[in-house]
């Protein structure tokens, strides 16, 4: 028998982990149906594709959650906000 228990698996951990697994299924239908998506150059003059723009969101919003961690501590919700604007920000202009 496998052993987790030293693991904080909490219903919001569980929720996060789906959430990412959600977003990696999505952007790879998305890739099904419409191959190849376009690179494009953005404000930081770097050609991205969706899945260069979904792994920047995803890397920057662990970065801001961490940051709101250290400086404001919980609850989350303030960095949930300014992840999802930053999300929209990213697939919008980068």
């Amino acid at each position: 028998m496998l052993d987790l228990s030293w693991m904080a698996w909490t219903w919001p951990t569980a929720a996060f982990f789906i959430f990412i697994f959600f977003c990696i299924a999505a952007m790879g239908f998305w890739e099904w149906k419409q191959p190849g998506g376009g690179p494009r150059r953005g404000i930081l003059t770097l050609d991205t594709t969706r899945g260069d723009r979904l792994f920047i969101t995803l890397l920057g919003s662990a970065f801001i959650f961490l940051g709101w961690l250290a400086v404001m501590g919980t609850p989350l919700w303030g960095a949930l906000a300014i992840s999802i604007v930053y999300g929209i920000a990213v697939f919008r202009w980068v």
